[in-house]
């Protein structure tokens, strides 16, 4: 009989390794982002971050929203300190997002994003109309390329190599300065400045350059009309003087409620908080 115990006891000590084992290298997910699961409720949100930024940039945003919703905060594999993986392509980071909304059972998301990660949940409205139940895009245009040149066109296939390895060359000190002078374009808000340059910094060199490279290539325009739920368009206080471009851009989103901040740049979350929580509220409920 103590013979027979032992037996079972090691038996179940291997099954409870072998778990753990499980637990420890299946559990890591090899979705290429990092998530973070906060706040409780049926409904739920989807919050995805900006080119090179930390899914942190939701801070403020999710704490409006915790009580009621679960909220699922992303960080894009490769930037601001989480390690890279997986293909880094625009089109590859919304299938994976849109899988793993499904793969979890989440029902209906909200999907907010901001600058890249407003692109990406457009993208992922067009592709897989009955996925979200609402869309908040955070600053983002269907094709940024077509502001600077309105006869800008995609590439079938495009070649980042040579932007990687322009990035990858730089000394830390050259991408800082970089940095430093694209951030004071892109945000007024100083005391949260330092905080964004510091995420590029962490981002991988690789995705960085590779990402920026794809995502410049993307241009959403022609699918906006496939998106079935309703979508918040806000959108920084400059781009009011080129509403006409802007509206042109959007012309195919037939769910769109646009909206222009009444002051600061890019990063509305900062630059024009008290406006942006208020539009969030009203569309979110």
């Amino acid at each position: 009989m103590y013979a027979d115990n032992t037996k079972k006891y090691l038996f179940l000590l291997i099954l409870l390794a072998f778990g753990a084992l499980c637990v420890n290298v299946f559990g890591q997910g090899t979705e290429p982002f990092q998530v973070k699961v906060t706040g409780h409720g049926n409904k739920a949100i989807i919050f995805i971050p900006g080119f090179a930024s930390s899914g942190t940039v939701w801070d403020d945003t999710r704490q409006l929203f915790e009580k009621d919703h679960t909220c699922y905060t992303l960080t894009m594999a490769g930037f601001a300190g989480v390690p890279a993986r997986g293909e880094v392509t625009f089109h590859a980071w919304e299938k994976a997002i849109a899988e793993y909304v499904r793969q979890h059972k989440i029902n209906k998301p909200v999907i907010i994003g901001h600058s890249m990660g407003g692109a990406l949940a457009l993208a992922i409205a067009a592709d897989y109309p009955d996925l979200p139940s609402q869309v908040v895009v955070v600053d983002a245009l269907p094709f940024l390329a077509a502001m600077r040149d309105p006869s800008a066109k995609t590439k079938d296939k495009v070649d980042c190599t040579a932007s990687i390895a322009q990035f990858k060359a730089m000394s830390d000190a050259q991408f800082m300065q970089m940095q430093q002078g694209t951030m004071a374009m892109l945000m007024a808000d100083t005391t949260h400045r330092r905080e964004a340059i510091d995420w590029s910094a962490k981002s991988d060199r690789a995705v960085f350059a590779g990402m920026f490279c794809d995502f410049s290539n993307t241009d959403l325009r022609s699918k906006l009309s496939a998106v079935k739920c309703p979508a918040l368009i806000l959108l920084e206080s400059y781009f009011a003087n080129f509403k006409p471009a802007i509206d042109d851009q959007y012309k195919l989103l037939k769910t769109g409620d646009y909206r222009y901040a009444t002051k600061g740049l890019h990063f509305i979350m900062y630059d024009d908080k008290d406006w942006y929580e208020a539009q969030l509220k009203s569309f979110v409920k």
